[in-house]
């Protein structure tokens, strides 16, 4: 009698133990979550994707906020609607902080790491190696007829030369009036207007032989029809690609700064181009080109 009364009472607290434990197990074990950012552009997606994957990878719950225009991104993060996001020390340099050009790497890093926590209460962790700086590409075959491989080049040899512009190069003060102060006159053979998703099919179809780039651009990655021209007097600043963390998540998420800063040091510009050329030429989903990549370098776990 005793065995069987107890029968009941033991399978109705075996099952409250069974219901019980899990909710137990989820409250002590809870995700850490984190909202990860990115601007409206290739690059940007892929790499905010693979950090994405790697704070997933070390145990957070991530809530990707992508897509946002370059023009609010600032706005976004200072305003609490993501943790981090990765963005371009020139950028921050000029268009945030609205300091003056600086073509030192070194200088400009520094400068925006210490500007950034001082005045929005954000840290600028370890750089990547990718540099998508303003320049110039030019047709290949173009540059070997000439001897062009540096900007002091094209200036010396800008009257064989014909740029496909946007219309805005000619008059930025990082275009063409600046580049005139610091490697002379462009007396380019002519200067053309075409929308900027043309530019590259503009120069490969011969009707153009040069035009305003990003030395990160897809098309680069071919450099039998492209070359990109080195910025030999240092005109334009760097825009090397960093993440940009929230410093309270920072505090609160000490091990963020470890994990992104692994995934940063595999990022260079070469690399950056063949991933841009995966979405833009091979079309693509970016979601895929950087799990493909996470999953190259990420470290095995130990069976």
């Amino acid at each position: 009698m005793k065995t069987k009364k107890m029968v009941p009472f033991l399978a109705a607290a075996m099952l409250f133990a069974s219901l019980a434990f899990p909710l137990a197990g989820c409250g002590g074990s809870a995700k850490k979550e984190i909202r990860v950012g990115s601007k409206d552009f290739t690059e940007g997606l892929i790499v905010s994707e693979i950090y994405a994957l790697a704070l997933e990878d070390a145990g957070f719950k991530v809530d990707r906020k992508m897509n946002v225009a370059g023009s609010i991104v600032h706005t976004a993060i200072t305003g609490d609607e993501f943790d981090l996001y990765p963005e371009y020390t020139g950028t921050a340099l000029l268009s945030i902080l609205q300091m003056e050009m600086d073509s030192d790497p070194d200088s400009v890093y520094q400068t925006v790491k210490e500007e950034y926590n001082k005045q929005f209460d954000l840290t600028w962790l370890d750089s990547t190696q990718v540099n998508d700086r303003n320049g110039i590409a030019i047709r290949t075959e173009i540059a070997e007829q000439y001897g062009i491989a540096t900007m002091s080049d094209l200036q010396k040899n800008a009257k064989n030369i014909r740029l496909c512009s946007q219309g805005e190069f000619e008059q930025r003060e990082d275009g063409l009036p600046g580049l005139a102060k610091v490697y002379g006159e462009f007396d380019f053979a002519s200067i053309n207007l075409y929308d900027s998703g043309l530019k590259y099919q503009i120069l490969e179809n011969g009707e153009a032989d040069a035009c305003p780039a990003y030395s990160t651009d897809a098309p680069l990655v071919d450099t039998k029809k492209f070359s990109y021209l080195e910025d030999d007097k240092k005109f334009w600043p760097p825009y090397y690609m960093a993440p940009v963390v929230r410093n309270d998540i920072l505090e609160k998420y000490p091990e963020i700064a470890d994990i992104l800063n692994k995934v940063s040091a595999k990022l260079d510009t070469e690399t950056m181009i063949a991933l841009n050329a995966k979405v833009d030429i091979e079309k693509q989903e970016y979601e895929d080109v950087a799990k493909e990549f996470y999953d190259s370098i990420r470290k095995p776990s130990t069976p």
